[in-house]
């Protein structure tokens, strides 16, 4: 009974889904952490000039629920998921980068480099993968009858 409804959630998340439901679920996590014990804002003036950082922590949250629920919708329809993913990270990048051209924050170059590479990298590459892979070399030899 459990492996059949293994193989079902499998077949209903394909590839993609995992990696979505992770995130999300990471995401999520990170935004209400932001509003149970909110972090240092340093570097973050951008962001914190409109709102405080708690308020910020719903663009965490809401694209983490976004993206936790994309890993449910066929591939090609789970678009949401990915382009809700890369706004947090982006736009904190886009404020540790504008602190460091400001001088008001030396190391928001490194800290938006890994904002853009750990996250938004991995999450534009994780959106070009396939539902479906290469056959393994075996089942193509047994096609060719080999």
């Amino acid at each position: 009974m459990i492996c059949r409804a293994v193989r079902w959630l499998r077949k209903l998340l394909g590839r993609r889904g995992p990696f979505l439901i992770l995130l999300g679920i990471g995401m999520t996590n990170l935004g209400i952490s932001f509003i149970a014990d909110p972090p240092s804002t340093q570097g973050l003036w951008l962001l914190t000039r409109w709102c405080p950082i708690e308020s910020w922590a719903w663009l965490w949250i809401g694209a983490g629920f976004v993206t936790t629920f994309s890993a449910f919708l066929k591939i090609g329809r789970d678009w949401a998921g990915f382009a809700a993913a890369l706004v947090p990270p982006a736009v904190w990048a886009i404020a540790y980068f504008a602190a460091v051209i400001t001088g008001d924050y030396s190391r928001g170059g490194y800290v938006a480099t890994w904002y853009l590479t750990s996250h938004v990298g991995v999450i534009l590459w994780a959106s070009t993968v396939p539902e479906y892979s290469v056959p393994a070399l075996r089942a193509a030899r047994k096609a060719e009858g080999g």
